[in-house]
């Protein structure tokens, strides 16, 4: 965008878009929870397509989250990857059962860091173990 911003015609935008999504710096507990609800329909909307022009909705909300977290839940230094490990040894699972994912060498691919979760994998992770998608950003 080259033209400088007028701040009179984007002033109301930003109020109408605010108030129609509650999409800002998350301010408390509740606030929290109705981000990640909205993460939630984002993805499920967007269907894993990274061209899906609401991708970019995705990475925002996402970004308000972690940001969130890193400063009020005081949790380890961990990835996606960690959070999944934990959760298969919890669930007691091996990487054959994760066919969601895909094949039992792209779950390893994954969980050795030689490949990064994708959306759709993220999704599928998600309603399987009823987390936030955050927990695989």
């Amino acid at each position: 965008m080259n033209a400088p911003i007028n701040l009179k015609h984007l002033l109301p935008a930003w109020e109408r878009f605010r108030a129609a999504t509650d999409i800002s710096p998350i301010r408390d507990e509740a606030h929290y929870t109705r981000m990640t609800q909205t993460l939630e329909a984002l993805l499920n909307e967007t269907a894993g397509r990274e061209s899906h022009p609401l991708m970019e909705l995705v990475d925002v909300v996402g970004d308000l989250i972690e940001d969130y977290e890193a400063q009020h839940q005081a949790l380890p230094e961990a990835t996606g990857v960690d959070a999944l490990k934990f959760l298969m040894e919890q669930h007691g699972l091996k990487q054959a059962d994760l066919t969601e994912i895909g094949s039992q060498g792209v779950v390893s691919e994954i969980l050795t860091g030689k490949r990064e979760l994708n959306v759709r994998q993220v999704r599928a992770l998600s309603q399987r173990f009823g987390v936030s998608a955050a927990t695989f950003l």
